[in-house]
């Protein structure tokens, strides 16, 4: 397990606050890490580094799909995305290096994603 994993397990996954998550490498433009079993596929990695650069006003309106499911957003800007769905919802948080993308359900407190992304 490589020390990003480790962040995602301590700081995220053991919390019990998100339910999977994944870090995006930017510049290489794929997952370098995520927990177990959360495979995100490269067009939606792809997606979120776009969202962050070109597509912001239009997630604000539209929502985004991602991993074949829809999600309203709730609060954006240009270092964090709050989406919801039904089933819970998804968290997008950007550095000048990395996207984490951390899944939730209802009850669960997300917004201890931008603590573990202080951490990178």
């Amino acid at each position: 397990m490589n020390q990003l994993q480790a962040l995602l397990n301590d700081s995220l996954i053991r919390t019990k606050h998100v339910e999977n998550a994944a870090i995006i490498d930017i510049r290489e433009r794929k997952v370098c890490a995520s927990t177990f079993g959360f495979n995100v596929p490269p067009e939606n990695a792809l997606n979120l580094i776009y969202t962050f650069y070109k597509n912001l006003v239009q997630v604000r309106r539209g929502g985004l799909y991602f991993k074949e499911k829809h999600y309203k957003c709730v609060r954006a800007d240009e270092h964090s995305i709050y989406l919801q769905n039904p089933d819970g919802g998804l968290i997008v948080v950007k550095t000048k290096t990395f996207i984490l993308v951390a899944t939730y359900r209802v009850g669960m407190y997300p917004s201890v994603c931008v603590e573990a992304v202080e951490k990178l």
